[in-house]
């Protein structure tokens, strides 16, 4: 999933600067908050946001999550408490506009799925390259998108999926994904193939499913993609990527507890370091090698 074209990414951002107008946390989608539901002016945020001092899980301490393993580029050497790849950076960048350093954070291990279900959490807020979507905004609240994003296909080169060109030559193969994420959604909403999608517990599953032949082409989001082909199997190609759906831009969120307090305030400290441009600025560092690829229409 690579970061849309700078047009397109300055379109998104003109959009989400006049939405803070009048909401803070608001999702792509115009119809709901990213929040789930809860809401609040970036002002009354600001009031009760006081650094250091939010009601979280561990009094004096910020409670954050991901997967195992913690999947370059988004963290490095799966240690997400090194501050190293662009999501452990911006889970210390979050923290600290929130007024904790990086003493104060705590890590913790919870699956991809898992995070996004319905319950409570035991964390204050989960990053993990979990889209935002109205679905999940039923289970769980969501901080205003970090990261545009797009899903792109990988296959093994000189094989049949890695010559196609259009959504149409990828009806007919065997494609997989990680279970409960939009790639796997893309396959079944968009390429609606022929044969059933092969859904893996583990992106790394489904990697290894790649290099052993058992699906065709696997579906990731585009930095994965390039870091797929780069480093875990060289032997494979970036077929091309996937248009938005509905031209709204799909984008990641930080995960929080259905009606947490906390929403507002973390919104409000993503909102920040987009607008001072520590967002572009951590992408342009841990991101920079996913470059465009061919679009699949």
């Amino acid at each position: 999933m690579h970061p849309a074209p700078s047009a397109l990414r300055s379109a998104v951002a003109a959009a989400t600067i006049a939405l803070l107008a009048t909401a803070v946390g608001c999702a792509p989608q115009p119809d709901d908050k990213a929040s789930g539901g809860s809401s609040s002016s970036a002002s009354a945020a600001g009031s009760t946001c006081a650094k250091g001092k939010l009601a979280t899980r561990t009094s004096g301490k910020l409670t954050i999550a991901t997967d195992e393993p913690a999947y370059e580029p988004w963290f490095k050497d799966d240690k997400p408490a090194n501050g190293e790849g662009f999501e452990s950076a911006v889970a210390y960048a979050v923290a600290k506009q929130l007024g904790y350093d990086k003493s104060a954070v705590v890590w913790q291990s919870v699956p991809f799925n898992k995070a996004f279900a319905p319950g409570v959490k035991t964390f204050d807020f989960d990053i993990n390259q979990v889209s935002i979507s109205t679905e999940r905004k039923k289970a769980v609240d969501f901080s205003s998108g970090y990261y545009d994003v797009r899903q792109a296909v990988i296959a093994l080169k000189g094989s049949k999926a890695a010559k196609a060109t259009s959504i149409a030559d990828l009806k007919g193969l065997k494609l997989g994904a990680q279970v409960g994420t939009t790639s796997l959604n893309y396959i079944s909403d968009v390429v609606k193939p022929s044969q059933e999608a092969a859904a893996y517990s583990k992106n790394d599953q489904a990697i290894s499913a790649l290099k052993n032949g058992q699906v065709d082409a696997i579906v990731t989001d585009l930095p994965t993609a390039f870091y797929v082909t780069a480093a875990q199997v060289t032997n494979a190609k970036i077929v091309g990527q996937f248009e938005n759906q509905s031209g709204t831009p799909e984008q990641f969120g930080l995960v929080l507890d259905k009606g947490s307090d906390l929403t507002s305030c973390v919104s409000s400290a993503v909102d920040s370091l987009r607008e001072d441009g520590t967002l572009a600025k951590l992408e342009k560092q841990w991101l920079s090698d996913a470059v465009d690829a061919p679009v699949l229409k």
